[in-house]
């Protein structure tokens, strides 16, 4: 449920129809936009007697929520959620590009592609140092000894980092890590998911490999239903019959989340596609279809990467991408860095 205030409330009457609220046991969550108040109900609201509510002087309107996700929905937020990264916005219409590889192997490589990505524009490294694999013989990633590694490229270049958490039990070692990626694969480990929502940093939450849009604001929910309201969503294409590419990148996705939440949303087109060559096409009509941001495989070895060598940029081939993205951004009024 959702309450209106008017724009000029007596703030003694608002404070009295939250403490009404509280007393029926249910959450009030307020957000101060610039025309309205939203006062947003959770819990079991068929307690409360809307004509009632309705009366009070200082309500402009009442509306009971259908859709089961209420935090993550843009009607408990009507303006966009902005969050910041290291000095560094994402939302609204500010457009950050995170990149680097998908998998560290040592030092001297993230170290190399940080410094080229950083150059040409990024302003958030990513990295993998555990690595979901489908096979269990190939490549894992090194584990915490990748993730000291980001971390002290981290502190030598300046970048922020994301990184992927696959289990709860390594949350101390995330301590210094700016955003939590949750991968697509566990993108409904609830269990996880209710464990970074209990971590005041940003998530970054992967749709699932087949999970409709509803089910992905739900697992959004799930974060920030315990207490974590920073979640970043991330389209990185689903599962379909095609078989030309990794998966298929649903763009239709972005307009359609917008209108459904507040929270950002950005884009990986290098597993959306899987092909190297595909990344920048999809990267501009991502910007076109009004993403928030980028997140983009970059290596300056791609044959011989030790994971997703296939869909990794080269330096070069990244600096040319970002360049056409800097042309297209004024057009849907957005801004980068």
């Amino acid at each position: 449920m959702i309450i209106t205030i008017k724009r000029d409330q007596d703030k003694k009457q608002l404070n009295n129809l939250l403490l009404w609220i509280k007393d029926l046991g249910l959450q009030a969550d307020i957000s101060e936009g610039e025309h309205s108040t939203v006062v947003g109900l959770v819990g079991d609201t068929s307690k409360v007697d809307i004509d009632l509510v309705k009366s009070l002087d200082i309500v402009e309107n009442v509306t009971r929520i259908s859709e089961p996700y209420k935090k993550a929905n843009r009607k408990f937020h009507p303006e966009d959620t902005i969050i910041n990264v290291g000095g560094y916005k994402i939302g609204g219409n500010h457009f950050q590009i995170m990149a680097g590889p998908c998998s560290v192997e040592s030092e001297k490589q993230v170290t190399a592609i940080a410094k080229a990505v950083r150059e040409s524009g990024a302003t958030i490294l990513r990295g993998g140092a555990f690595k979901p694999r489908t096979s269990p013989y190939a490549f894992q990633g090194l584990g915490v000894d990748g993730l000291k590694i980001l971390l002290k490229v981290k502190e030598e270049t300046g970048m922020p980092i994301v990184t992927e958490l696959m289990n709860e039990k390594y949350l101390d070692e995330f301590a210094d890590v700016d955003i939590i990626q949750i991968g697509a694969r566990n993108m409904q480990n609830f269990d996880l998911l209710k464990a970074v929502g209990k971590v005041n940093k940003p998530i970054l939450l992967k749709r699932g490999l087949a999970a409709t849009m509803e089910e992905w604001l739900m697992s959004a929910e799930y974060i920030m239903a315990n207490g974590n309201n920073k979640v970043i969503l991330c389209e990185r294409g689903i599962r379909t019959y095609e078989t030309y590419t990794r998966n298929t990148l649903d763009l239709s996705a972005i307009p359609l989340m917008k209108e459904k939440t507040h929270l950002p949303i950005i884009v990986d087109p290098s597993h959306a596609s899987g092909i190297s060559r595909l990344v920048r096409p999809m990267s501009l009509a991502a910007v076109g279809a009004g993403a928030d941001g980028l997140i983009i495989e970059v290596h300056n070895d791609p044959p011989h990467a030790l994971c997703d060598g296939a869909q990794s940029l080269r330096p070069e081939q990244f600096d040319e991408v970002v360049k056409a993205i800097d042309v297209m951004l004024p057009v849907v009024n957005k801004v980068r860095g």
